[in-house]
């Protein structure tokens, strides 16, 4: 399957575009993410921020302060309470959208996983990924496999 790809949240009242490939996509174990998700990972899709196109609706906003002065910030529908995608404030020419919230999710499948050392005891970690026991110092590789897999 290739771009563009839509999607939105459970109640239709966000609706996006994604004209463009995804940079990468891969599950994240960190604890931070088992509390905001409210289960054992958090799937992550970062796409360039000039490749996505809010269709209809006006998203909410939210900031959650971690420990450390980090904090995350995101958009989710304020009627059914989607998270939609969040803003890394590091890097403000990405998005990092919540793949489950695209109309076809058939085709993704993640190159790696990161703090693989929280994950939770029952879940199993495919050796055929890219992996990490906490943050990788340069998410280049992850972005490459997802290229690879995405022409082949």
């Amino acid at each position: 399957m290739a771009a563009p790809y839509e999607g939105g949240c459970v109640c239709g009242a966000i609706r996006y575009r994604l004209r463009d490939e995804p940079l990468t996509f891969y599950v994240c174990h960190c604890t931070d993410c088992q509390k905001q998700t409210s289960t054992a990972f958090n799937l992550s899709m970062p796409v360039a921020r000039d490749a996505f196109e809010l269709v209809r609706g006006e998203p909410g906003r939210y900031s959650v302060p971690f420990s450390g002065g980090r904090h995350w910030e995101g958009r989710y529908c304020t009627a059914c309470i989607t998270r939609v995608w969040s803003e890394p404030p590091k890097f403000p020419a990405v998005i990092n959208l919540r793949p489950g919230t695209l109309d076809d999710t058939s085709w993704l499948r993640p190159v790696g996983h990161i703090w693989t050392r929280s994950a939770q005891p029952w879940v199993t970690i495919p050796s055929d990924t890219l992996n990490y026991e906490g943050q990788p110092p340069d998410m280049r590789p992850m972005i490459r496999a997802f290229r690879e897999r995405v022409r082949s």
